[in-house]
């Protein structure tokens, strides 16, 4: 049996990366269009200091879905720290949503 010391890429490694990286940019492009449609949303929940909770869950709702954004994460930390005033058990959920979809490993030391 011959062992595989090569530090090359096996045949065919770079039209695989080729077809993952397609889609990999349409999805960040669709998270990027995410954000810009939340982000007047979520300034709009803020600075009117809604506290129409069934809205705020519906926009958490969304915003987690692209939460893994850099962007995303910060419309999302916003409207959290908002909803903390009005109900912090229900936020303390929505920031467990959060580390159980985009942060697992923080999952994983808090068990």
């Amino acid at each position: 049996m011959k062992s595989v010391t090569s530090s090359e890429p096996p045949p065919g490694y770079d039209d695989m990366l080729n077809k993952i990286m397609g889609p990999a940019e349409n999805l960040r492009g669709l998270q990027e269009l995410d954000v810009a449609q939340y982000t007047p949303v979520v300034e709009r929940i803020i600075s009117t200091r809604s506290r129409d909770t069934h809205h705020i869950q519906h926009t958490l709702d969304h915003l987690l879905d692209f939460a893994c954004h850099p962007d995303g994460l910060a419309l999302y930390k916003a409207l959290c720290r908002h909803y903390w005033d009005i109900d912090p058990a229900a936020t303390a959920d929505y920031i467990n949503y959060y580390r159980e979809m985009w942060d697992p490993e923080e999952t994983e030391v808090a068990s």
